[in-house]
């Protein structure tokens, strides 16, 4: 049974769409208290998230970017701002959907199922399939995709196998030579600038899905990865 976590402060609101999702086979879990969101969803482990921006002292956006940096579960936002800012705030912050206030509850079913479809069911990541994740930064090497927040990108062979080691060792420095046996697996000589050509390479498709600075040079050691976007606020 899935498990759809209702995170909106509005007791007229939360109640009966809770009981609304339930009349669907699906567990809810929801809050009465909001000082610990993150908190509460480590515990429960939901498979969704509803996600009101409107709450106390921290806003959805907030709680949103904190799920990301452990789960890439899908969250949906439920809010009585119809602005475009409002809705481009909540997919930059990690959100997945949108959806504003009053709406229709066949509406929030239709969302959440096609969303639990995307990420369990039929248009998921085929079973056993690796995702390495890093701070809200996930690698599907069987694809070569890199995915961050609603960006993603596809790499080269090469690129896979650099990233696969540094987003696995994560703040742990990773040798040059480490990373050139990995990439070549040979006894042939391989020129340095060859992997700098890489490193390159790889900053640069970091870049485009919005993360920079990401890759360290540890003069004298190596590389290690850095979470740069961790305390954007």
């Amino acid at each position: 049974m899935k498990k759809i976590m209702i995170v909106e402060d509005n007791d007229k609101l939360r109640i009966p769409l809770a009981k609304h999702i339930e009349k669907f086979g699906y567990e809810v879990i929801t809050l009465e208290q909001f000082n610990d969101i993150l908190g509460k969803f480590l515990e429960k482990e939901p498979d969704l998230v509803l996600l009101d921006i409107n709450l106390p002292s921290f806003d959805g956006f907030y709680w949103c970017r904190q799920i990301r940096q452990r789960s890439t579960c899908p969250i949906i936002f439920i809010s009585a701002r119809e602005g475009t800012m409002d809705q481009i705030m909540a997919l930059e912050n990690g959100g997945d959907d949108y959806i504003t206030k009053p709406f229709e509850y066949d509406m929030v079913i239709a969302k959440v199922k096609s969303h639990l479809r995307r990420s369990y069911g039929e248009y998921a990541p085929s079973q056993g399939e690796r995702m390495i994740n890093f701070h809200g930064l996930t690698f599907l090497p069987e694809r070569m995709e890199l995915r961050f927040q609603l960006k993603s990108t596809e790499v080269s062979k090469k690129e896979s196998l650099l990233l696969e080691v540094l987003l696995e060792r994560g703040e742990k420095i990773t040798s040059r030579d480490r990373l050139i046996e990995k990439m070549w697996n040979t006894d042939m000589f391989i020129d340095e600038n060859t992997l700098n050509v890489y490193i390159t390479r790889v900053r640069k498709r970091l870049s485009d899905i919005g993360i920079k600075d990401a890759i360290e040079t540890v003069r004298g050691a190596g590389y290690r990865m850095r979470c740069t976007w961790e305390e954007v606020e």
